[in-house]
């Protein structure tokens, strides 16, 4: 095989994957909790010898810190720092998020619009309204007092980036991002911010550049593989000739 035309495929695929990773990025810009991807390469290479072409590496998502605003839900809650929201499904399954636009179900337990379950809250059906502290305590306001509901807990991995993204906003435990370990949010640590959410980490304006890039690189590659198909082309006539 042609080695210039298998570096220049090569890295024509490379880049197309970036473009469908950035796009996604894009697409999830609005999802509260939404966390950006970012794909990784190398570069295919034999000992001793010049590189031969570009490999995907896969994946990983990008849990930096998104932007907290206020919102209108009663019972949104955002992390300010480090961990996760502990979500259960029907099946016993479990997931975890940052997303908090959580709703009231009818059993009292706080859910998100998939239906999984915040872990630990009851809301009485008589309450008025519900107040989250910054240590994660809920409680409930009711007509003739205060009620605990019990307390928000966050969850955090060692390498949360190796967790499995389940799609959306939902990421499942994996081994290689280590064991889960429960804290509550404290004065020293992460915070639960009520009435606000954490906003989509992908700045549109950084993607829309990194678009750019991925395109002229895909451009450059692919003139690549027309100069190396020529050069068969000429090789092959030469041959023949």
């Amino acid at each position: 095989m042609n080695r210039a035309l298998f570096a220049s495929a090569t890295g024509m695929a490379a880049q197309q994957t970036n473009l469908d990773v950035i796009s996604n990025n894009l697409a999830n810009a609005d999802v509260a909790g939404f966390k950006g991807a970012a794909a990784s390469f190398t570069e295919i290479a034999a000992p001793g010898r010049l590189g031969l072409g570009t490999a995907s590496l896969g994946t990983h998502t990008v849990f930096a810190q998104g932007k907290l605003c206020k919102s209108g839900g009663p019972l949104d809650v955002a992390i300010d720092g480090a961990g996760f929201f502990a979500l259960t499904d029907g099946k016993g399954r479990h997931a975890y998020t940052r997303d908090g636009e959580f709703s009231r179900a009818p059993d009292g337990s706080l859910r998100n619009a998939q239906g999984w379950r915040l872990e630990g809250i009851r809301v009485p059906a008589d309450a008025v309204s519900v107040l989250v502290g910054e240590d994660g305590t809920v409680t409930a306001k009711l007509q003739n007092g205060e009620r605990p509901c019990g307390r928000v807990k966050l969850t955090t991995f060692a390498a949360p980036e190796r967790l499995d993204a389940l799609g959306g906003t939902l990421f499942a435990a994996s081994r290689a991002a280590g064991s889960a370990h429960v804290i509550t949010p404290s004065e020293g640590g992460p915070k639960i911010r009520f009435g606000m959410l954490e906003q989509s980490n992908v700045s549109i304006v950084e993607s829309m550049m990194q678009i750019l890039a991925a395109q002229r690189a895909y451009e450059a590659n692919a003139k690549g593989v027309q100069a190396a198909d020529e050069m068969l082309r000429i090789a092959n006539n030469l041959n023949r000739g």
